[in-house]
C-alpha cells in the first residue's frame, strides 16, 4: 500500500471526457450569464475600420468653377433623372409636355399663344445667326468695293430688316395677347418676349414648339 488515495493516477472514464467536451461546448448564453457584469466576449475577428466598413468613401463635392462646367452638370443630372423615369414638375406647365424646359416666364397662357404665334410663320429674323456668319465670311474676299458693299449696304439692311420685324411683331402678339388674356400676370414684356423668340432656330428654341408652320395659332377659347 502507497499511502495515496485510490484513484490519483488512474485515468479518466469516457464519461469524464464526454462530460467535459459537454461543458465546453456549452450555450454562449450559459458562459455568458456567469461572467460578471459588464463583460464584452471576444467576437473572433478583428473590428473591420470605417474607411473598410463603407462601401463607397465619401469624397468632397466639388463646386463646378466655370458656368460651362455647371452647364455639364445640370445636364448630367437631368440624363440620370430621364435614364431613371424622374421628371421635374412645374406648377403652371402643360399637362402632357416636358416641364423641365418650362422657365417660371413661360408659365402663362398669353406665353404660350406669344410662342406659337413665332412658331407657326416664317420670319427673316430666325435666319439672323446664320447669315451673321456669311457677312463675316464675305468681308474675307480680297475686293474693297465688294467689301464696302457688304459692311454699308447688305448689313444695316439686314439689321433694319430684323428691328422692323422685331416691333411689328411685338406689337402685334401683344394686341391680340391682351384682347384673348386680359387678366394675364404676364402681359407685361410680352413683345419682347415673342421678339427673342423669334431671333431663335426653330429647332434650338426651348418650350418646343408645338405648332408647325402655317397652323392658326389662335386660341381654341377665342375661335
Amino acid at each position: 500500500m502507497t499511502g495515496y488515495p485510490e484513484g490519483v493516477f488512474r485515468r479518466r472514464s469516457a464519461s469524464a471526457a464526454t462530460d467535459s467536451a459537454a461543458a465546453e461546448s456549452a450555450s454562449p448564453e450559459a458562459s455568458e450569464a456567469t461572467q460578471p457584469k459588464g463583460y464584452t466576449p471576444k467576437k473572433g475577428v478583428p473590428t473591420p475600420k470605417r474607411r473598410e466598413s463603407e462601401p463607397v468613401p465619401r469624397r468632397p463635392v466639388k463646386a463646378p468653377e466655370t458656368r460651362k462646367e455647371a452647364y455639364r452638370a445640370y445636364r448630367d443630372r437631368l440624363d440620370r433623372q430621364r435614364s431613371k423615369g424622374v421628371t421635374r414638375s412645374v406648377p403652371g406647365a402643360p399637362k402632357g409636355e416636358d416641364a423641365r424646359y418650362y422657365r417660371p416666364q413661360d408659365l402663362s397662357p398669353a406665353r404660350a399663344y406669344a410662342r406659337d404665334f413665332i412658331d407657326a410663320r416664317r420670319s427673316a429674323s430666325e435666319f439672323f445667326l446664320p447669315f451673321s456668319i456669311l457677312v463675316i465670311l464675305l468681308l474675307f474676299v480680297n475686293n474693297p468695293a465688294f467689301q464696302v458693299g457688304v459692311a454699308y449696304v447688305i448689313w444695316p439692311l439686314m439689321m433694319v430688316t430684323i428691328i422692323a420685324e422685331g416691333v411689328f411683331v411685338g406689337r402685334t402678339v401683344k394686341k391680340r395677347a391682351t384682347q384673348y388674356f386680359p387678366d394675364d400676370d404676364l402681359l407685361r414684356g410680352i413683345g419682347m418676349y415673342a421678339a427673342m423668340r423669334q431671333l431663335q432656330f426653330r429647332r434650338l428654341r426651348l418650350p418646343k414648339p408645338r405648332l408647325k408652320v402655317g397652323e392658326d395659332p389662335t386660341p381654341k377659347s377665342a375661335r
